[in-house]
């Protein structure tokens, strides 16, 4: 090809995209003048308003469960505390509603400090029962378990959690019967002595252990075992395994290494899951109701008392009892820094 063929041929291109350029510019004149004069959509502008008031989007979305908790919930509480300062008149049957601490002075009875008294020392044992069979468990899932062993144990530990709970306690109603398997153990063993003497003892005694505080607590234990495990756990999970080595390079034995290093790092695990032991065996009627003697506790007091007596500033004052107690106990847990490990 020639020089001037080449030129020519260049020409060519030079106009053919020129030609492309003139018609592209044409169309989008034509065209510009339609789509700016289109309204955005409603879509559009309500995603606009928004996304330019973050505060007002923030207020949307805690709005509903700031209204169930401010009037469900705390709204409750309040009616709650006013209720337990009205009395019951004797006479008729009916609230009178006008303020007083006749109520108040009723829990001071040498009956009704019995069923608190009762009901904190259930509360009490069950929560150091349960520290003291979770912390073994936790301390092996969290530091020799493999991957798998560890799977294996969090179904182990939850798989009661998949039951009713009225399932799980008359289970073991029929397991601490006289005729139940404790029972025919005992009677197999040939001592059977050993459980009548158990039994006999005053107060937490009875006719069998499923009428008894033995059965009471053991039923405690059980159901409430899985909430201490898994804060436990989660503490021991945390503790690092530099600091235990770097104890072990220091000259500490074991036993010392757990009592300085592991136990003050994974005790605000112990506490936090001795708050659900303690707080839920403080306000359940059932177990006591199904598994315990004619001892009362204090949910079974609320019940009764709400329910076949019809005596609610007594129930109302009754409820005020466990929360006094848990507020204590929480601001008792929080110093320790059990909300650290939640």
């Amino acid at each position: 090809m020639t020089y001037i063929e080449r030129r020519i041929s260049c020409w060519q291109a030079e106009i053919l995209c020129s030609a492309q350029n003139d018609t592209f510019s044409l169309a989008m004149a034509t065209l510009s003048p339609t789509q700016s004069s289109r309204p955005p959509s409603l879509l559009r502008r309500v995603s606009s308003f928004f996304f330019t008031r973050p505060t007002l989007v923030l207020a949307l979305l805690l709005a509903a469960p700031l209204l169930w908790l401010g009037i469900i919930y705390l709204g409750s509480l309040v009616a709650l505390l006013i209720q337990s300062f009205y009395k019951l008149d004797d006479f008729t049957g009916l609230i009178i509603r006008e303020f007083t601490l006749d109520t108040y002075r009723q829990l001071f009875t040498q009956s009704n400090i019995d069923i608190v008294a009762r009901t904190a020392g259930m509360a009490f044992a069950v929560t150091i029962a349960c520290g003291l069979l979770a912390f073994p468990i936790s301390f092996y899932m969290a530091r020799y378990a493999s991957p798998t062993s560890k799977v294996a144990f969090y179904i182990a530990v939850t798989l009661p959690l998949w039951s009713s709970y009225l399932v799980r306690v008359y289970a073991w109603k029929l397991i601490l019967a006289k005729e139940g398997v404790i029972g025919w153990i005992f009677e197999t063993l040939g001592i059977q002595g050993i459980l009548d003497a158990i039994l006999a003892v005053p107060t937490i005694g009875g006719p069998s252990l499923s009428v008894s505080m033995y059965g009471t607590f053991l039923a405690f234990v059980y159901v409430w075992l899985p909430y201490m495990i898994i804060p436990t756990y989660t503490s021991l999970e945390r503790v690092p395994r530099s600091m235990l080595e770097a104890s072990a390079d220091l000259g500490a034995r074991p036993l010392q290494t757990f009592s300085r290093v592991i136990l003050p790092l994974a005790f605000p695990g112990v506490i936090a899951g001795s708050i659900f032991t303690f707080s839920l065996t403080l306000g359940d009627y059932i177990i006591p109701g199904v598994l315990g003697n004619s001892a009362f506790f204090i949910g079974q007091v609320v019940y009764v008392q709400q329910g076949t007596a019809g005596n609610i500033p007594l129930a109302a004052a009754f409820t005020v009892v466990p929360m006094v107690i848990m507020f204590v106990y929480l601001y008792l847990a929080g110093r320790l820094g059990a909300f650290e490990a939640l």
